[in-house]
């Protein structure tokens, strides 16, 4: 586990944690290592859970599907991020999305009562962790609410200018790269990739916006 200690320190999860104090702290909590090829299912519609997912290395994809294979990109999640928070802390709580591996992934596991209930040994940060887990719920939702923003939208190109402007006001920049490729990004905006391709390019042509591949300039 110790070779991926900088990335799980980047994590919210385990911010104004040290690296000395790391390797107790993933002990108390029953910290737990897996890996997965590409377009394995870490977890399934149905499934339950009582551990917290945090991205070591590569990504994975939250995703609904419905019966016909129709897919909706919920979320992603890169190195240091976490998924199955939420259900995690909903004991019992069954999932309605998949979690799905975009490319070969190592994950940890953080068995959530381990988590949420402090240690007989009196760990000094477990209250720490616990406090930097509410943070992560709460910027889940925040973000969640952002992308119902986003699919209200009544036509593609103001569903792109949405998510394109909480992008740019996110990171405080109007260049920046997105962690969608074109069909993911039609998937998280719920649109069809060719009248999304086609809006792209209207909006490149009217000089609103420059893109290469995921890396975008709004010209304001």
């Amino acid at each position: 586990m110790k070779e991926f200690f900088s990335v799980i320190r980047s994590s919210r999860l385990f911010s104004g944690i040290s690296e000395e104090e790391l390797s107790d702290i993933l002990s108390c909590l029953g910290a737990k290592k897996e890996s997965f090829p590409k377009d394995a299912f870490l977890l399934r519609v149905g499934d339950t859970t009582d551990s917290i997912g945090l991205v070591l290395s590569g990504s994975v994809l939250v995703i609904q599907e419905d019966i016909w294979g129709n897919r909706n990109i919920v979320s992603k999640a890169a190195p240091g991020q976490t998924f199955a928070a939420a259900y995690a802390c909903a004991k019992g709580a069954v999932l309605n999305v998949s979690v799905t591996a975009e490319t070969p992934v190592t994950v940890m596991y953080l068995n959530v009562n381990r988590v949420l209930n402090t240690c007989p040994s009196g760990c000094a940060h477990h209250s720490l962790i616990i406090k930097n887990l509410l943070g992560v719920l709460a910027e889940k939702n925040l973000r969640f609410g952002e992308k119902l923003t986003h699919m209200g939208q009544r036509t593609t190109r103001s569903k792109i200018m949405s998510y394109l402007s909480a992008e740019a006001r996110r990171l405080g920049k109007y260049e920046f790269d997105i962690p969608f490729s074109r069909q993911q990004l039609a998937d998280y905006l719920a649109v069809e990739r060719s009248g999304l391709s086609a809006e792209l390019g209207k909006m490149h042509k009217e000089g609103l916006i420059d893109f290469h591949k995921n890396r975008f300039v709004l010209n304001i």
